[in-house]
């Protein structure tokens, strides 16, 4: 064992046979050199060209005007203000005052590329506030780091985020999806609409008493886009293609009276060109790919009260009660395209993009009257990252197993695989083994773990039907070995019995029909169930002979030391906790000596935690961290780990947490 006589993290690194960097500093070095070094200088703009649009104004409105600059730039005028729906050079800033505006309440982007805001220099350099799509914001306000991390080499995602700008632009506020941009007496409803770019939108808003759709670059004439090469993401893809008929849908059902494209002229008969582009897009995207774009996607029709949604990105299903009501198992994205390319462009502390689906069509189609309640198989996003979306624009209620309330609520607090990035609230949540009533319906909820610790199993009966709602725990197996397939995800917490809990919840219970996270409804007989329980046995046989005697457990999980939250969020001046949380998996109690390695400058108390875990239990303790006011962080994001002692064994940097910083409080 080693003895912590000295509570100091200097004491701790030097009885472990290791010195650290401040410990092995000469003595006569002073603190203000081994400080952090001063912040970079703020980059120097760009020189600009002389280039400029020819031409002035068109007035297409009483109060809406055109202007065709690198791209078309659109103003809404209420008497001598106005807003701008993108803004190309900023030569338009030059016609205003002719137009007897004195004033630029806000500009209001569609979308990232240059053509669209490459003058928005213009405008910071006037205080006009800049409002863009929120999930592009990144491509705006943090240009530079984009470009410092943009691979070119070894191209095969070829999106065309190169058409990012080459500077940092000031951003007032993020257009989110699906939510009410107002300004004075105007609205503009923010439309969801990838193709052009992942991250496009569309404002929908009644200008001179038309509802107008400014739609960026979604659209360019009847039967027509700007380009194609926009419109890949990855090395051979049609992928915005088939976004781009999924966006053109939901604007076609908007009913737009006038479209204002980001190129071309306005469409003032909307309805027609907009169906004539999804018929000539949907004929592009089955020739280049053999399928069918995301929007031909309907349900399976499982018995009376039961739908899946399997062409979907994960399959969901709706339970649909005689009044109407429905129970969404999951709610993921539309399509594999859709997340898949969006989970992809997603910025590092950004969450998935998210487009509503399926929900008009079960109202019209399936007596859908309301979506109640949706309760996750388990807390992977790709099965979920629906659910803020229905709480917030469906009143819906969110259930759960009980230990994926925290995993919703804090997200920042874990590193696991597949964590939506955007918390929201559990309305209820539900223990092992737990039975509850739903309309007409009877559930009981059992722990299910294996694929993720975070999983629930969901029994009910439908439609006289013996039902398992299983998440991805199981699957009918290609090798048709007389086994259900399964998948092992380390970084989802993972334990050598895991598997074994999981299908023996299905033995007890013997349903007729899984209903799995992934593709159709399949029949199940116990004969498949026992042999899947075999075949579990053996893995953990597995486990236990490949690992080192005494430490399967520990070999399976990454995150048995662990720090919480995962993501700290910090400013200089604060003082925060960060939780160290401990799994022991020995049978006898397990002592263990943790030490935080973090900036120097940063205050902790304690420096050195000790623990005294249980056997097969767990244990946290909290260190205190204050920051120096002032502080100069090493980036907007780095890492702090946690040195670990075991049973009087060193362990090193095991684990790790990730600090992103927020500026001065």
């Amino acid at each position: 064992m080693i003895a912590m006589s000295e509570n100091s993290r200097r004491e701790f690194l030097r009885k472990a046979g290791i010195a650290g960097s401040a410990a092995a500093a000469p003595a006569s070095q002073s603190t203000a050199s081994a400080a952090q070094p001063p912040a970079a200088a703020e980059p120097k703009p760009y020189r600009r060209t002389k280039f400029a649009p020819k031409g002035g104004p068109r007035k297409i409105g009483d109060n809406l005007w055109i202007f065709e600059d690198t791209c078309n730039v659109f103003v809404v005028k209420d008497g001598s203000k106005c807003v701008l729906i993108d803004f190309g050079s900023g030569k338009i800033l030059d016609h205003l005052s002719a137009m007897g505006i004195s004033q630029v309440d806000w500009i209001l982007h569609t979308h990232h590329h240059r053509d669209q805001c490459q003058g928005d220099h213009k405008a910071a350099a006037r205080g006009i506030p800049i409002a863009v799509p929120a999930h592009e914001k990144h491509l705006f306000a943090d240009a530079r780091n984009f470009w410092r991390n943009r691979r070119v080499f070894h191209l095969y995602y070829v999106r065309n985020d190169f058409n990012t700008l080459t500077e940092d632009v000031p951003v007032r506020s993020a257009l989110q999806d699906y939510s009410t941009f107002q300004w004075g007496r105007h609205e503009f409803f923010i439309l969801p609409t990838p193709g052009h770019t992942l991250g496009s939108i569309s404002l929908i808003g009644t200008i001179d008493g038309k509802k107008t759709a400014f739609t960026g670059d979604l659209i360019h004439s009847p039967g027509k886009i700007v380009n194609l090469f926009d419109t890949q993401v990855n090395y051979g893809g049609s992928e915005g293609i088939d976004l781009g008929i999924f966006s053109l849908t939901r604007l076609e059902e908007l009913k737009p009276e006038l479209v204002c494209p980001s190129h071309g002229e306005p469409l003032r008969d909307p309805a027609a060109g907009i169906r004539q582009t999804i018929e000539k897009l949907t004929d592009y995207y089955k020739f280049q790919t053999g399928n069918n774009p995301s929007e031909e996607g309907r349900p399976q029709v499982v018995s009376r009260h039961l739908l899946c949604h399997y062409t979907t990105t994960s399959s969901f299903y709706a339970i649909i009660s005689q009044s109407g009501k429905a129970l969404f198992i999951d709610y993921g994205s539309a399509s594999g395209i859709h997340f898949g390319n969006f989970e992809r462009a997603t910025a590092a502390t950004d969450r998935i993009r998210f487009q509503e689906h399926s929900i008009d069509r079960l109202k019209r189609d399936f007596g859908l009257k309301s979506v109640d309640v949706a309760m996750p198989s388990h807390m992977h996003d790709d099965h979920m990252n629906g659910f803020p979306h229905l709480k917030r624009h469906h009143g819906c209620k969110v259930w759960c197993y009980e230990n994926m309330v925290d995993v919703f609520q804090n997200p920042r607090g874990y590193n696991l695989g597949c964590i939506l990035g955007e918390p929201f609230r559990v309305d209820r949540a539900y223990k092992d083994g737990e039975r509850f009533k739903w309309e007409e319906f009877d559930f009981e909820i059992k722990h299910s773990p294996g694929h993720t610790e975070y999983q629930m199993a969901l029994f009910t009966t439908i439609d006289g039907k013996k039902t398992a709602f299983t998440g991805d725990a199981f699957f009918p197996n290609p090798r048709n070995d007389g086994t259900l397939r399964h998948n092992l995800i380390f970084r989802n917490h993972v334990e050598s019995d895991s598997h074994l809990q999981s299908v023996r919840n299905l033995i007890e219970r013997e349903p007729e029909q899984i209903c799995p996270g992934h593709g159709q409804p399949y029949p199940v007989d116990r004969s498949i169930l026992l042999a899947t329980e075999q075949k579990f046995r053996k893995q953990k046989q597995f486990f236990e002979e490949m690992l080192p005697q005494g430490e399967t457990d520990f070999g399976l999980d990454p995150s048995w030391v662990r720090l919480y939250p995962y993501q700290i969020l910090a400013a200089p001046g604060e003082t925060q906790k960060i939780e160290v949380h401990v799994q022991n998996y020995y049978a006898e109690p397990m002592k263990v000596e943790i030490s935080l390695t973090a900036p120097s400058e940063w205050s902790l108390t304690p420096e050195v935690l000790t623990f005294d875990v249980p056997a097969r239990g767990k244990a946290h303790r909290h260190v205190t961290v204050t920051i120096p006011k002032g502080w100069v962080a090493p980036g907007p994001r780095f890492a702090i780990a946690a040195d670990v002692v075991r049973n009087g064994k060193y362990l090193g940097q095991i684990t790790e947490a990730v600090v992103d910083m927020r500026g001065e409080s």
